[in-house]
């Protein structure tokens, strides 16, 4: 699933080529994938609207309108956003086109067909898609180590749970969950409540910072990310530990071990992320 960085590169690649353009017309192949309204009402009234600019919350997208309304976009597991010339070769599984008026369009492809649409109008509050109960953004919303106390470390959840709790911070999934606490030196299995102030505030330093790494790492021409299909452009090589069981870690060569936690595979360094293993003797 797409996290925060993919997000935000994705973002980056897309906003600037459709502010100010026109939304001509939008076909929908796939009704299920319009969650609100229905999709009927969601091609009238896009019809002849005007992006303005895009924003990101989370793992979400958001397409600000001039009339003020805003489309909100979930990529979830397999979804996949291009903006293509007309005439491009369409991609499979391809389930809503927007056709803009310079001849291209925004296409939304999605395998596993779990991503969802909302259309927000001027004025209406977003009970739908559920972005109104996010957490804050770990990037540029000022977390610190006594709000991440204060929210989860009376918590005996794994810290990995945590971070992965859209509600305590928006954007982090198992990815980059994996990525903070190595690069943190915390055991993704340490129980929330066991993490100590300087720990603390190392991670909400570390969030931060390994997010924004792995967004500059994602960095890609359109030019790229259209050849890429919008899939292969993401920092794989780059990853320190997640996927990479049974590998050498980067800093102390000890083989990576996995494990499952809130049922999710997890990563870690048994040397460098050891404090686990001292906090249980």
């Amino acid at each position: 699933m797409p996290e925060l960085p993919e997000i935000e590169t994705i973002k980056g690649i897309i906003e600037p080529q459709v502010q100010g353009l026109t939304i001509k017309n939008v076909i929908v192949n796939r009704p299920e994938v319009i969650a609100y309204p229905a999709a009927n009402a969601f091609c009238d009234l896009l019809t002849g609207q005007t992006i303005s600019h895009m924003e990101r919350r989370g793992k979400f997208l958001l397409f600000a309108l001039d009339s003020g309304d805003r489309i909100v976009l979930h990529l979830r597991m397999t979804g996949c956003l291009l903006l293509t010339p007309a005439g491009h070769p369409e991609e499979k599984h391809t389930h809503i086109i927007f056709e803009l008026n310079n001849d291209m369009e925004l296409r939304f492809s999605d395998m596993r067909r779990f991503g969802r649409f909302w259309l927000i109008q001027a004025g209406e509050n977003d009970t739908y898609s559920g972005i109104d109960k996010l957490g804050p953004d770990p990037i540029g919303d000022g977390l610190t180590p006594e709000f991440l106390e204060a929210r989860v470390g009376k918590r005996k959840k794994p810290i990995k749970v945590c971070l992965m709790d859209q509600k305590i911070i928006a954007g982090i999934g198992n990815i980059y969950s994996d990525e903070i606490l190595f690069s943190a030196g915390i055991h993704p299995g340490r129980p929330a409540d066991s993490l100590s102030a300087d720990e603390w505030e190392r991670l909400a330093e570390t969030i931060p910072e390994v997010l924004a790494w792995f967004i500059e790492k994602d960095s890609v021409t359109p030019e790229e990310y259209l050849r890429g299909r919008g899939r292969d452009y993401r920092n794989t090589p780059f990853l320190q530990v997640y996927g990479r069981e049974g590998g050498p870690c980067r800093i102390c060569k000890t083989s990576l071990c996995r494990t499952v936690i809130g049922g999710r595979s997890s990563t870690f360094c048994p040397v460098c992320q050891m404090d686990f293993l001292r906090s249980a003797d």
